[in-house]
Order: C-alpha cells, then sequence, then structure tokens
C-alpha cells in the first residue's frame, strides 16, 4: 500500500476536531488560541474549519522551510522506509554526515545531538561545568546569562533564563547561575570580579546573540567582542544560544557571524530540523572533554531526525534559501519601520535581523502584543508575542515578497481600527 494511500484513509478516517474533548486530556500548560490547525503548504496554513491562515509564527522560528515542503517529503518518506531509530551504542552514517556539515559550515569541531533547544543547552552547560572542574580548577563554578533571556523549559535552563516569570514556584532553582543586564559590559566585568572569590569563579558566560523571547533585541557587536576578549584572557568559556536566529534565521547561517566572534560552544535546534525533534550542542575541540558515559541522549542523533535535518541543511544551499532571508527580512523591516512612523502613538520601536522581527507597542498605551496577535488571527496572520508589549514576526525562510506585503497590509489594518 502506498504511503498516499494511506495518508487518504488516515484523512477519511479523522473526526471533526472537539476543542472540550480536547481540553479534558490535555495538560493546561499553553494559553492556546482557539483554532486548530490540521493542514499547510508553504507558508499557508488551514484550521479544521477550512480558514486559510499565513503563517508569520513558523511553529515559533522552526519551520525553516514551511510546511510540507518537497524536499522535507522525500527525506522523511526515503529515511522512514530504510531505519528510523537506532542506539547510539552503534555508528550512524547520518549523524556523521550532519555533524560533517555543521562542522564543515561553522566554527565548530564537535557535535553533541540531542531533542531540543534546551537539551543542546543542558549539554552545554554540563560542559562548561566539567571544564570548570577540571581545567579552570573551581570549585564552585558559576555560568552568567543575561536578564530577559530565555533558555528553556528544564530545571537547569529556566534557571539560566534571567526571567523571574518563568521561575515562580520551581524553587528551589539549580545554584550556579548569575545574570547581568544585556549588552552591558561593565556589568559583566563587575559580576567576574565578585564571583571570582574563595572557592567560586566564572566558568562560562550564556548568551543569545539577539534575544527573542526577551522582546526580539539585538546583540551589540562592540559588547560581544569585548566580551570575546575578556573571555581569551581569562579562560571563561563563551557560549551562544543560537536556538532561535542560527540555521539561517538572522539572514546569515549563524547569529554569531552579525557580531563579529565566535563563540567557544554554541546550540541549535528549532530550525535545524524543519519541524522535526533535533537539537544539537557543538563545541571547539579544546572544549570538547565528555567521555564515554557523562552524557547521552536516547533519541539524539537518531537516523531520521538526522535525515531530515540533512534536507533543510542541503535545501539552504541549494535554494539560496538564506540570500532570500535577507532580502524579505529588508522588506518586512521596512515596511514595518514605515506603518510604525505612520502610528508612532502605537508603535514605539522595530528592531531585528534577518526574519526575527520584533514590533514593540508603547508602553503607555493600554494595547498589548496578545492583542495585536488576536486581532491579526482574525484577519488571517498568525504572528506570536516576545512579551507582553512586542509582536514577533518569524515566518517560514521560503517566504515571499508577495507574502511579505500580504502580511504587512493585515498589520498595518489591524493596527489602524484595533
Amino acid at each position: 500500500m502506498s504511503i498516499e494511500t494511506l495518508v487518504q484513509q488516515a484523512n477519511q478516517a479523522s473526526t471533526p476536531f472537539n476543542k472540550a474533548s480536547f481540553d479534558q486530556v490535555v495538560m493546561s500548560t499553553y494559553g492556546r488560541f482557539p483554532i486548530a490547525l490540521e493542514k499547510g503548504d508553504g507558508c499557508l496554513l488551514w484550521d479544521t474549519e477550512g480558514k486559510q491562515y499565513l503563517d508569520f509564527v513558523a511553529g515559533i522560528a522552526t519551520c525553516t522551510l514551511g510546511h510540507a515542503h518537497p524536499a522535507l517529503i522525500e527525506a522523511v518518506t526515503q529515511q522512514i522506509q530504510k531505519i528510523h531509530h537506532i542506539s547510539n551504542l552503534y555508528y550512524i552514517p547520518e549523524q556523521g554526515e550532519l555533524a560533517r556539515w555543521l562542522v564543515d559550515n561553522s566554527c565548530a569541531d564537535r557535535v553533541f545531538f540531542c531533542n531540543s533547544g534546551a537539551e543542546a543547552n543542558e549539554a552545554a552547560i554540563k560542559l562548561a561545568r566539567k571544564y570548570a572542574h577540571t581545567v579552570l580548577d573551581i570549585d564552585k563554578p558559576i555560568i552568567l546569562t543575561a536578564n530577559a533571556s530565555f533558555h528553556g523549559r528544564t530545571l537547569a535552563t529556566i534557571t539560566a533564563t534571567g526571567q523571574p516569570k518563568y521561575q515562580t514556584n520551581f524553587y528551589p532553582l539549580v545554584p550556579g547561575f548569575d545574570y547581568v543586564p544585556y549588552n552591558d559590559i561593565d556589568a559583566v566585568e563587575a559580576a567576574i570580579g565578585e564571583l571570582d572569590e574563595g572557592d567560586y569563579g566564572v566558568a562560562a558566560i550564556l548568551l543569545e546573540p539577539l534575544q527573542g523571547e526577551g522582546g526580539v533585541r539585538p546583540g551589540d557587536i562592540k559588547y560581544f567582542q569585548k566580551l570575546r576578549s575578556i573571555c581569551d584572557e581569562t579562560g571563561i568559556l563563551l557560549i551562544f544560544d543560537e536556538v532561535q536566529v542560527g540555521m539561517g534565521r538572522s539572514g546569515k547561517l549563524w547569529g554569531y557571524e552579525y557580531l563579529g566572534v565566535e563563540p567557544d560552544i554554541f546550540t541549535s535546534a528549532k530550525g535545524l530540523g524543519g519541524g522535526i525533534p533535533i537539537g544539537a550542542m557543538m563545541a571547539k575541540k579544546f572544549c570538547d572533554i565528555f567521555e564515554p558515559g557523562e552524557h547521552a541522549s536516547t533519541f539524539g542523533g537518531n537516523p531520521f531526525a538526522c535525515a531530515v535535518a540533512l534536507a533543510v541543511c542541503h535545501t539552504l544551499e541549494k535554494d539560496n534559501i538564506i540570500q532570500n532571508v535577507h532580502y524579505r527580512g529588508q522588506q518586512l523591516r521596512s515596511g514595518l519601520q514605515a506603518i510604525a512612523a505612520k502610528y508612532g502613538d502605537r508603535i514605539a520601536e522595530v528592531r531585528g535581523w534577518g526574519l526575527i522581527n520584533g514590533m514593540e507597542l508603547q508602553p503607555d498605551i493600554e494595547l498589548t502584543a496578545i492583542d495585536l496577535v488576536k486581532a491579526a488571527m482574525n484577519e488571517g496572520l498568525l504572528l506570536v508575542p516576545a512579551g507582553t508589549k512586542v509582536v514577533r514576526f518569524v515566518p517560514p525562510l521560503i517566504v515571499t515578497e508577495a507574502q511579505i506585503n500580504r502580511a504587512l497590509e493585515i498589520i498595518e489594518q489591524v493596527i489602524a481600527t484595533i
């Protein structure tokens, strides 16, 4: 029986979506919008009622190639018919090929595969702690992160996240983290001076090149270059969380390329698999000190996930998608800035890189990001907040000029009337 026949039978057998039934059995860990999406094509989605939406969420900066992309369909179909999962007790050719692509196209020398951004950041945290104990001779290592950062939902990564709202009710948090303002080099230097006393010492600095959940705030080039100098002088590891900005979303393959510095360790997920769960922690050779048994992941780097991620990587190259990100990002920002100039009483600022952009609302008005997201959704445009007052625009990287223009039309209409 063909794949097409199986899909047709599954579609015919499906029952109408029932929100009440869903809510009875699924934990309420999300504040869900009242639509159920069932199919997609490129940058378009349809809900169970047949309404079409222009997708500027992309699974929150995850669906690199949009929905139902031919390269992903082919990769999924071919790999599932061969082998989809085996243990990392054995060599996995697809994993080696993906790692080789990542190493050849970044500053990394080694790759560890896992399932998500949080797991990739956990791996980086563990690697930094081992490095602190075995190389830097620090008994009680501290990792500096930034206020308003976001690094994941596990206990260690919400501790690394510099936003108290994610930490409430989950105390005691994991020790060994301290926080500094983003883009403030004086604060970093002061923190290092205060923490490097007795058994304590700063082992690593973990930052996003551009803060996503923190309001789409790009890193300052001079700040990051000074950080690199500080780390070179002290031996402190510089770690970048590229989960949201990596894999071409910034208009370059990696966000660190915008900053003119190379991290010692960096993480990727989201866009790496184009929607299939996969994460990666990448490191330079000098700090690749994990030994067998010290870290692992059952599903990390299995043949299925790696085959899909390879399809994403090769399609980025073959179709010159990063160039599209550059041009469509410029188009989107220019359009949003024109709207902001027209409605300055409501919009405070537009900022971003490539196809990760934020529009910040004026702080003294009642309008919130959620209000704007809901109004845009009613008009067929899906957006996502990045804090109370920032609306985030993160479409698939294959978005077209016409689709950008349509999104701008909708958002201007919404702002003019809400």
